[in-house]
C-alpha cells in the first residue's frame, strides 16, 4: 500500500511479497529443533492458528486465508475425539515409538515419507459400532 522497510530491506509500494511459511516454520532462530515434530512447542504460548502470527500459518493470512478454515477445525476435533473415544490405540507388536518417523516427503501437503500404521481395537460395546 505504501513504500516500507522491512529488516533493512526497502520495499516498494505495489511490489507483491511471498511469505515463505515452509521455511518459518522450520527456522532454527524461532524454534528447538524445527526439523522435529513436537507439539508441545505451543503449550503456553499466544500463538493461533487464524493468521495473525507469522510463526504459524496452516490455513494462510489475510484475504486469501482458506474460507472454511474453521469447519475444518472442528470437523478435525470432533473426528478426532470419536476416534479416541471409540477405540483403544497400539502400534502393530515388534514396533516402538522410537522407531517411528516423522520425515515428510516433499510436495503440496507435505505428507509424511513413511506411513503410519497403528492397531486399533474396540473400546466400547459392539453394537455401539453398528449403523
Amino acid at each position: 500500500m505504501e513504500d516500507c522497510n522491512v529488516v533493512g530491506y526497502d520495499i516498494r509500494k505495489g511490489t507483491r511479497v511471498f511469505v515463505n511459511a515452509w521455511s518459518i516454520g522450520r527456522d532454527p532462530l524461532l524454534w528447538e529443533q524445527p526439523q522435529e515434530f513436537c507439539p508441545n512447542r505451543f503449550i503456553g504460548s499466544n500463538i493461533n492458528v487464524k493468521g495473525t502470527d507469522f510463526e504459524l500459518l496452516p490455513f494462510g493470512a489475510g484475504r486469501r486465508m482458506c474460507p472454511g478454515y474453521n469447519l475444518g477445525l472442528k470437523m478435525i476435533q470432533l473426528s478426532l475425539a470419536n476416534l479416541l473415544h471409540g477405540f483403544n490405540w497400539k502400534l502393530p507388536d515388534n514396533t516402538k515409538a522410537e522407531d517411528l518417523s516423522m520425515e515428510e516427503a516433499f510436495g503440496m501437503i507435505t505428507p509424511r515419507k513413511f506411513p503410519l500404521v497403528a492397531v486399533m481395537e474396540p473400546r466400547l460395546p459392539h453394537h455401539l459400532y453398528k449403523f
